[in-house]
């Protein structure tokens, strides 16, 4: 009898170890969920300021059409982006096209002194910094739960229910162009 009590008291303990690791996986996906839902609310600024600030560019630097349809081609691809794998992927092509166009506009002085520029310049600035803000909580949130759905026992239940490793919201190739000092040529 007392066999029987040790064994429910077993199989009790390992129901409630696996419903609290299994619901324990399903906050960390809606925390990272919720990470990236503040990511869109920045993205969507980006995606509105864009089109102004290539509008704005267009009658300085005419000639520089390549760069401005690679922004205007990478903008469009993020937002017709629907999972979050896709939007992470476009918004880091969209990231090094921005910042390939913000390398062409050095060889513009009086672009650089427009109001209407510096006004929008400034925006995407702020939204930028929101972004990284935001990205860096994105990241920690996809950490917490790629811990957990690798580290035994969870990754047990985890891939018992689906849940994956999720990826990271890096700054892709764009990383190495940041990384490079800037050339200043007098």
């Amino acid at each position: 009898m007392m066999a029987l009590w040790i064994i429910l008291g077993i199989v009790i303990l390992l129901v409630i170890l696996f419903i609290g690791t299994y619901n324990s996986l399903v906050k960390l996906r809606n925390n990272r969920e919720n990470a990236f839902a503040d990511i869109d609310v920045q993205l969507k600024q980006r995606h509105d300021l864009i089109p102004q600030l290539v509008a704005s560019v267009k009658g300085y630097a005419a000639h520089e059409k390549e760069t401005f349809d690679r922004v205007v081609a990478a903008r469009s691809g993020a937002m017709q982006a629907h999972t979050i794998d896709e939007k992470i992927v476009a918004e880091n092509a969209l990231t090094s096209a921005l910042a390939g166009m913000r390398i062409t506009l050095e060889a513009y002085p009086d672009l650089k002194a427009n109001q209407n520029f510096l006004q929008l310049q400034e925006e995407i600035s702020d939204v930028e910094n929101k972004l990284a803000s935001v990205r860096r909580y994105f990241n920690s949130a996809t950490k917490e739960l790629n811990n957990r759905v690798q580290t035994f026992p969870s990754n047990i239940i985890a891939g018992m229910f689906g849940f994956r490793k999720e990826l990271m919201f890096d700054l892709g190739e764009s990383r190495t162009k940041l990384e490079e000092a800037p050339k200043i040529e007098f």
